[in-house]
């Protein structure tokens, strides 16, 4: 069995959020972690864990304005998902019935902002057909453009064992 991460990201953040759970998810299973714009459309029974995760904009998952006004307000950052995020992916992904998925998402460290990315991921997921293995998890950063808060690297690389430890147990 093996794992796939599927992240958007903006000026790194979230790119890093991934890549660590990516390597905690490495400790109990094979593991892929794509940027959405490369990222496959279909995947097989062979993968048993799919970890989806993009910023928080304007409460939720981007949108091709959003992801806009994002590179303008950092000009001199280069932009790691110029192409389509998660919303659009999701429109076209198809996976195998009891495929399990969790979702992620960056945002700004004020713990009382609403909304989040990886919980409209999660929605958007569910309403799909698909299990969630967990509720939506969020990784915070100190600004827009980052960086990530203390230990956020630390703790996502935790979760993503956690997330693959389930997953093991599950079959197991």
């Amino acid at each position: 069995m093996r794992a796939l991460v599927v992240y958007e990201s903006m000026y790194g953040n979230t790119r890093d959020i991934a890549c660590a759970i990516g390597a905690g998810i490495a400790e109990e299973m094979a593991v892929e972690v794509e940027e959405v714009g490369t990222a496959r459309n279909r995947i097989g029974p062979e993968i048993g864990l799919v970890v989806v995760g993009g910023p928080t904009h304007a409460f939720s998952m981007t949108r091709a304005t959003s992801r806009e006004d994002a590179a303008t307000q950092q000009p001199e950052v280069e932009i790691i998902s110029q192409g389509i995020g998660i919303r659009e992916w999701l429109d076209r992904f198809e996976a195998p019935a009891g495929t399990v998925f969790a979702t992620f998402d960056t945002k700004i460290d004020k713990p009382k902002l609403p909304g989040s990315a990886g919980g409209a991921a999660e929605r958007r997921l569910r309403r799909m057909g698909y299990r969630m293995l967990t509720k939506p998890e969020s990784f915070w950063v100190t600004a827009g453009a980052g960086p990530l808060a203390d230990d956020e690297d630390r703790r996502a690389t935790e979760w993503g064992r956690s997330l693959a430890a389930t997953v093991v147990g599950a079959t197991t």
